[in-house]
């Protein structure tokens, strides 16, 4: 019986370890939330207890960045990995990605994992070869367009590449979906938190990827004024606020209830620590649907909203929650974007980048380990003009059109952006200036045209 033992506990030793299971990944974004709509972020009237406590248990980083000013850049730099000098879609054109891009979901779908997209996609429309499921996503509900993701009360939505039609009615329709409903019935932010509780269900017993990509709280633009479409104010509903900053704190708030949702699913699943929760915003707060960024203060103590290069209209919210594994209660000044998130999702998998991105992995940052931050972060955005912009250590130039002077700031000392320190500082604007003449790629899709 001892040999049998013996052979026994010999061969145990001889046996491989099992693998540890691959973490699950879930990147969550608003739509136009600010860098101070939260309360963790300083927000001291629009409620967020799920977001505060998420932060309690995880890292809230100071300085992250959204790939760009608007919606649809900034996406293809999530995606793809590279910033908005090198993507493909640099500007909120309707352009569709191409069958040679390489986004996150392909690399993480190559690794083993099921990927889904609940949300506004933006990067490829009906027909087009940029449509999730052709883009490495398993499964897609939601938005293709991003002028259809206004209405909050449309007539379809889209699963897969099917359109699934709801029961609301939008007179003069346009020819996205777009419109004003005069019959509410399904409000859309519901239907895809629904959705994506479902697909974490569906999914809890392997390795998955869900991009969770919500409409809120962005304005309808096309009811202008009454843009802030929601079913009730709730807790807001008696404050002596007009009714564009009741609908977009009620809106804030639902981001925040179905954040809650999420976390609250994982661990009634047991996934709870087998799950790293990304959390973050497009891009900074809009001036849309009748809405007032200032009122209550949504871009903090930075200058600039939506459609500015100034740190408001880039510098985004970012919490990141893995239990055991990302340290609780941390605040975090490490600088990063996302152009990161592609080789930091690779790395969680164990698997290889592409090569050629912008963006590096960001995973020895969150384990509380030694993190080399990039020395430059770029932008480029194609409205009005041609806008650059470049942070260079606590440095931040920002240039509208090829022949207009650099603006300097100093962000260490000048958060705000309020004094123009070019003139005192000639060395940091000809380094500033050298970079942006190799930042970039040529452009058919996006060429330079000379700010107004």
């Amino acid at each position: 019986m001892s040999r049998l033992l013996a052979l026994v506990a010999a061969l145990f030793l001889l046996a491989p370890a099992p693998q540890a299971r691959k973490p699950n990944i879930i990147w969550i974004m608003a739509d136009d939330l600010g860098y101070g709509d939260l309360g963790c972020y300083g927000q001291k009237q629009i409620q967020t207890p799920n977001l505060d406590r998420m932060a309690s248990e995880g890292t809230r980083f100071t300085q992250f960045y959204a790939g760009s000013t608007v919606c649809a850049p900034s996406r293809c730099v999530l995606m793809t990995g590279l910033h908005t000098g090198h993507g493909f879609i640099r500007g909120n054109a309707k352009v569709d990605l191409r069958p040679g891009d390489v986004t996150v979901a392909r690399v993480l779908k190559d690794a083993g994992y099921t990927t889904g997209l609940c949300g506004k996609w933006g990067l490829g429309h009906e027909g087009s070869t940029g449509v999730p499921t052709k883009q490495g996503f398993d499964s897609f509900f939601g938005y293709l367009d991003q002028t259809h993701a206004h209405n909050y009360y449309p007539t379809f939505l889209l699963r897969n590449e099917e359109r699934v039609k709801l029961k609301n009615v939008v007179p003069n329709e346009g020819p996205v979906g777009q419109g004003v409903a005069s019959v509410r019935v399904e409000y859309s932010p519901d239907l895809i938190a629904k959705e994506s509780i479902g697909f974490i269900e569906a999914n809890a017993k392997r390795p998955f990827f869900l991009y969770l990509a919500w409409t809120l709280p962005h304005a309808n633009n096309e009811a202008k004024a009454k843009g802030m479409e929601i079913p009730d104010y709730g807790i807001y509903a008696d404050k002596p606020w007009p009714d564009p900053e009741k609908g977009r704190a009620a809106m804030i708030s639902r981001v925040d209830q179905d954040v809650g949702l999420v976390l609250k699913k994982l661990r009634d699943l047991g996934i709870d620590d087998d799950t790293i929760v990304f959390f973050t915003s497009d891009n900074g707060p809009h001036k849309e649907g009748g809405s007032d960024p200032a009122f209550f203060t949504s871009s903090g103590s930075l200058r600039g909203i939506k459609r500015d290069l100034h740190e408001g209209g880039v510098r985004v919210p970012m919490i990141v929650r893995w239990p055991d594994k990302v340290a609780a209660g941390k605040l975090s000044d490490h600088v990063w974007g996302m152009w990161d998130f592609l080789p930091t999702a690779a790395g969680l998998a164990g698997t290889a980048a592409p090569a050629g991105l912008d963006g590096v992995s960001m995973l020895p940052a969150l384990l509380g380990k030694e993190c080399r931050e990039q020395e430059t972060l770029y932008w480029e955005f194609h409205e009005g003009g041609f806008h650059q912009a470049v942070r260079l250590g606590d440095w931040k130039g920002v240039r509208h059109g090829t022949k207009r002077p650099l603006e300097l700031y100093d962000l260490k000392n000048d958060l705000g952006e309020k004094t123009n320190v070019a003139d005192g500082h000639p060395d940091v604007v000809a380094k500033i200036e050298a970079y942006l003449q190799k930042a970039r790629t040529d452009s058919a899709e996006f060429p330079i045209k000379e700010s107004k």
